[in-house]
């Protein structure tokens, strides 16, 4: 806003100027870079505003109307007082344009009818005196009355052939006037300066030669052909800067051109684009259009102005484009995000969790769910970091509790060493002793914690072989060692890691033999039927009977060693 203010502060510099007049193209250059520099302002505001939106950022927009306002009324202020000197100056110059045709038919008269060189003298410094009071003349009649004025002059001076020592005086002095113009305007058509000085340093020096007297007739072709040439080589080299900058800013506008076809290609490939690579680099492309805008310089101002509101009319285009795909993706990204919320809190659940196996399991389909899961946009990394942190809070207790825990494996296998060494010493003098011993080491066997893996196969085997041999070394009889070998088997289960397993496959073999016996019972009963009565029937119908009973005594066996086995 500040640089807007400066506009307004040097325009009303020039409202204190007394001559308006001069600086008419000063005041409209004023006018044209304010409105450039507002329009290139509003533009970079924009862009701004364009950027900040695919940042998902917000600029509130500038109002700039007051300022404008402010300098286009002290603009027609002060174009109406120019108008006003202008129209004044046209008067002025018409009345001064009178008086110098006035002045040259008097002139024409002292030429042809003075005979008194005195008089004539004294008429021609009353005329020239009367002549440079008079102000400006229409530029269009200029050229041609002073052509006409130097030329009576001239005439006057030869024809009167007066004073002819002050005349070649005057001369040698007028000649060195000019020849000092004519350097100049050398060393101007020469120099680098801004060619607006340029300009107005050339009227000046313009006005200046006209202001300077005659030179000798011999010398006036000379330094009048060198003096024009001179001015129109730097009109031309005026010329050639005007058309330069013309065909720059033919050149500029044709760039922008291109850019806005390039920006309108890239509209319709996003009207396409589905996937968010194709996006960003359709926005990429876009951004890089905008950056090579900003590097053009200006046009014409009105070409420059359409071609810009096309091009932010393209840019305009794409970003809403963008903004409805990023909405439509944004909801997609909120649905992501939310199911992976839902399985970072399922992860922190399984905190404190000691039943490793279950929540291990949990954990790991829980990794596996987060991979179905699609992009959460831009929170996509932090939701990762919340889950991967909950997942490495139940990794790591859980590491420190199998520390732990192999530890205590480790003793819990020397435990069950000692015990199968004790099973091995056990002396069997006493049987009734010795039953209730292994009974006691079973248990213990049984009640010490799991050895490790890589260890616990071996170790049953070993405190399986010891029990099974010491309970063959005592004298038993055939019921009663049944009995010990089976709670001996059960002792066996019940110190084996897969006890549970062990147990329940045990059930299921005695209920099968249960079975098969009793269906063989069944059918010996059955046949008992088809026998006749005879000695012979009554001898196979007495065997029947004996391997029936005897069945039967071998279900109700089965039956109490199922009553031996707890439910696990």
């Amino acid at each position: 806003m500040q640089e807007l203010q400066e506009f307004i502060d040097q325009l009303k510099k020039f409202e204190l100027a007394d001559e308006l007049i001069t600086i008419g193209k000063e005041i409209n250059q004023l006018k044209v870079s304010f409105e450039d520099f507002l329009l290139e302002t509003e533009r970079k505001l924009q862009i701004e505003i364009l950027e900040a939106r695919e940042k998902g950022e917000t600029i509130e927009p500038v109002d700039f109307t007051d300022i404008k306002n402010a300098f286009f009324e002290g603009y027609k202020e002060l174009q109406a007082k120019r108008k006003v000197q202008i129209s004044l100056k046209d008067t002025l110059e018409k009345e001064n344009l009178r008086l110098k045709k006035e002045l040259l038919d008097r002139i024409r008269k002292v030429i042809e009818s003075e005979e008194n060189i005195s008089t004539a003298f004294q008429a021609y410094k009353e005329l020239h005196e009367t002549w440079k009071k008079i102000g400006d003349i229409p530029r269009d009649q200029r050229d041609a009355i002073q052509k006409e004025y130097s030329r009576l002059i001239e005439i006057f001076f030869y024809t009167m052939r007066i004073y002819r020592e002050i005349k070649d005086h005057d001369y040698k002095r007028n000649l060195q006037l000019k020849q000092n113009i004519i350097h100049k305007l050398q060393q101007l058509r020469n120099q680098e300066s801004e060619i607006r000085e340029v300009e107005q340093q050339l009227r000046t020096l313009q006005d200046e030669w006209e202001e300077i007297g005659p030179v000798a007739n011999d010398l006036w072709e000379q330094i009048k052909t060198s003096y024009w040439e001179t001015v129109r080589s730097i009109y031309e080299k005026i010329n050639v800067h005007y058309e330069a900058q013309r065909q720059v800013f033919v050149q500029n506008i044709e760039s922008k051109k291109s850019l806005v076809a390039a920006v309108n290609q890239l509209v319709e490939e996003a009207k396409l684009a589905t996937q968010n690579k194709e996006w960003d680099r359709l926005t990429e492309a876009v951004v890089a259009q905008q950056e090579a805008w900003k590097k053009i310089g200006p046009g014409s101002r009105k070409e420059n102005e359409v071609v810009w509101k096309e091009f932010r009319k393209a840019c305009d285009e794409f970003f809403n484009l963008k903004k409805e795909h990023n909405k439509a993706q944004n909801e997609v990204f909120t649905q992501a995000a939310n199911q992976k919320k839902t399985l970072i809190e399922k992860a922190k659940s399984f905190h404190g969790a000691t039943d490793w196996k279950t929540a291990s399991h949990n954990i790991i389909q829980l990794q596996k769910d987060w991979k179905t899961i699609g992009f959460a946009g831009k929170i996509d990394n932090k939701l990762w970091s919340e889950f991967r942190a909950a997942c490495d809070v139940f990794f790591n207790a859980r590491e420190e509790a199998n520390k732990s825990q192999d530890l205590e494996r480790v003793e819990n296998a020397n435990k069950k060493k000692e015990i199968i060494q004790s099973i091995m010493a056990l002396e069997t003098t006493d049987k009734r002793e010795t039953l209730v011993a292994l009974k006691d080491l079973a248990a213990a066997f049984a009640q010490t914690g799991p050895a490790p893996h890589n260890h616990k196969e071996n170790l049953y085997a070993e405190f399986k072989k010891a029990l099974d041999d010491k309970y063959n070394s005592l004298s038993l009889d055939a019921k009663e060692k049944d009995e010990v070998l089976f709670k001996s088997k059960l002792d066996g289960m019940f110190a084996s890691p897969d006890r549970a397993k062990l147990l329940q496959r045990e059930k299921s073999e005695i209920r099968k033999q249960i079975e098969k016996i009793q269906q063989e019972s069944n059918q010996m009963e059955n046949n008992l039927a088809f026998f006749a009565k005879s000695k012979g029937a009554d001898a196979l119908r007495a065997d029947v009977d004996k391997k029936v009973a005897q069945a039967n005594r071998e279900i109700e066996k089965l039956k109490n060693r199922l009553k031996l086995i707890p439910n696990e």
